[in-house]
């Protein structure tokens, strides 16, 4: 059969893209991902809701450290880029604020609701933010110590974040300390070649604009990669080449394999300060 990208046929690349075909807990580890949010909000309270922008969507959860001026984690969430809620991910908040720190959980539109278009939710995780940034004294977090962790879709998302020019947003261009990316994409072409494209209406432009691995020079912050060993060869593939480019580019690196996680189950591990993700996440941030 003909290859249509590196050497895949349609049918392998389109699974390559499919957590489902790699993942058959996939749904066990969604409800148990819900059902740990609501004990979090349990043991700690309902989430403080802040807006960043003008649109009701565009606010984050804030789950907050007890100590004044502590360091603040933005999350930004998966779902493909079509699915998911911050509300969904208030799993990871009683980790962090037990650590010493705040969490954020950003919201912004999904593809589905921008009629196929990546580039105004990317807009969207760097506002929110920025927002986090410029507000942090409000917050009571420390400004400059502010970092940013994404999973899947999200960790694509951040990582177009980390080649933000963060002067346009009236801070300084070192604003965000670290990122901390698990199970992302990282350059637009395979995604555009598989049956995502179904519906997200890939361009160009957007393909160049939003595949952090073609921006090298605009990366200014540590970023710290991981990805499972059980995960389709496509995100493992990505993050490894994301990883290598970045060194060969003399930025600051690190690369993480998760032995044996498949990519909920690496997604899971943020609320584990002992697991892969939520071990990183707080080495980054030095805390625990």
């Amino acid at each position: 059969m003909a290859k249509v990208f590196l050497d895949y046929t349609q049918e392998e690349l389109d699974r390559a893209y499919d957590q489902s075909a790699y993942a058959p807990n996939r749904e066990q580890i969604l409800s148990r991902i819900a059902h740990t949010s609501e004990l979090a909000r349990r043991r700690l309270g309902p989430a403080e809701r802040f807006s960043y922008g003008e649109t009701a969507i565009e606010g984050l959860d804030l789950y907050r450290a007890k100590a004044e001026r502590a360091p603040i984690c933005v999350f930004v969430h998966g779902g493909a880029w079509r699915a998911g809620l911050a509300r969904d991910y208030a799993f990871p908040a009683e980790t962090f604020v037990r650590a010493g720190a705040h969490y954020a959980a950003l919201d912004f539109n999904n593809v589905l609701e921008t009629l196929g278009d990546l580039m105004p939710m990317a807009e969207q995780v760097r506002r929110g933010i920025a927002w986090v940034c410029r507000n942090a004294e409000r917050l009571g977090a420390d400004a400059r110590r502010a970092y940013v962790a994404g999973t899947s879709s999200g960790a694509h998302l951040a990582g177009v974040a980390a080649t933000t020019d963060w002067t346009r947003y009236g801070l300084a261009a070192d604003a965000i300390r670290g990122f901390t990316l698990a199970s992302g994409m990282y350059d637009l072409r395979g995604p555009r070649l598989s049956k995502r494209s179904a519906y997200v209406r890939f361009t160009d432009e957007a393909e160049q604009a939003l595949s952090p691995q073609r921006r090298l020079d605009a990366i200014r912050a540590p970023i710290v990669l991981l990805y499972g060993s059980l995960e389709t060869p496509e995100f493992q593939r990505q993050t490894r080449e994301f990883a290598d480019a970045l060194t060969r580019a003399g930025k600051s690196c690190e690369l993480i394999r998760a032995e044996g996680y498949n990519h909920f189950e690496l997604t899971e591990t943020l609320g584990n300060p002992y697991g892969p993700l939520g071990r990183a996440v707080l080495s980054q941030m030095k805390l625990g």
